[in-house]
């Protein structure tokens, strides 16, 4: 009878040592779950917000396919995870939908269009996406699924559009500087820019006429401040010389 009772002891233990693994094991399936859920999530909602500022560059519809592409496959991935999300089988039936809508033959708007927007947030916004365009797609080249030649071609383009829009936010700036008659900070402004374009190594019509443009501006304002520096010792020696005939001049007699 002892034995029993012990036997039945010992397998009620293995028992609840075997249920709280298997408790364990499930917690830890469902919190990893939870985990790539939450991961997929952020890549849609990061690469949703890079896809809406791209709609206003002029990107490829080649970069948009593969950025849509990531968002499907992030949505399907969440499915699989949690097939219960009725809503994410409704996204990825609009995902699907848009990327059929996609025509890789329709031409790229030229980059000679591009217009930087008057608000200094915007064009932050607009830097900002360019990098992360470029970030996402060497992720998805490094992943396998962009070819190397379109990786390249495409990256050179980003690279160019965001050379673009750090020069042309450059010029904003010193033309602004210099309307309200900031040479200094012009000029600081002018460099930085000219300067960029001198690091490009296979420059292009707009690297080389961008640069001849900007330095005759420079120039200019070499030309100003040279100027503004000439009045100002004329006007300094004018007064030196008014205080020393103030100071030899005959004193008065009272």
């Amino acid at each position: 009878m002892f034995t029993i009772i012990i036997i039945l002891i010992v397998t009620l233990i293995v028992a609840a040592i075997i249920i709280n693994a298997m408790q364990q094991h499930k917690e830890k399936v469902e919190a990893e779950k939870r985990t790539e859920i939450a991961k997929q999530r952020s890549i849609v909602d990061e690469t949703e917000n890079v896809l809406m500022a791209a709609g206003q560059m002029p990107i490829s519809q080649k970069v948009i396919s593969i950025l849509q592409t990531r968002v499907n496959n992030a949505l399907r991935v969440m499915y699989e995870l949690n097939p219960s999300q009725a809503d994410i089988k409704q996204r990825i039936k609009d995902a699907d939908d848009r990327l059929k809508s996609i025509s890789l033959d329709e031409p790229t708007n030229s980059q000679d269009s591009f217009v930087l927007p008057d608000n200094d947030k915007m064009i932050i916004q607009y830097i900002q996406a360019i990098k992360k365009l470029r970030v996402l797609l060497r992720s998805e080249h490094t992943k396998g699924k962009v070819d190397t030649q379109t990786f390249m071609r495409e990256d050179k383009t980003l690279e160019k559009l965001q050379l673009r829009v750090n020069v042309e936010t450059l010029v904003k700036r010193g033309a602004a500087a210099m309307n309200t008659n900031m040479l200094g900070s012009a000029r600081q402004y002018f460099e930085k820019a000219i300067a960029a374009l001198d690091a490009q190594t296979q420059p292009d019509d707009y690297v080389m006429q961008r640069k001849q443009q900007l330095q005759e501006q420079l120039q200019t304002i070499q030309d100003n401040l040279r100027n503004v520096n000439a009045q100002d010792r004329a006007k300094k020696q004018a007064e030196e010389r008014d205080e020393l005939d103030e100071l030899f001049a005959p004193k008065k007699k009272w």
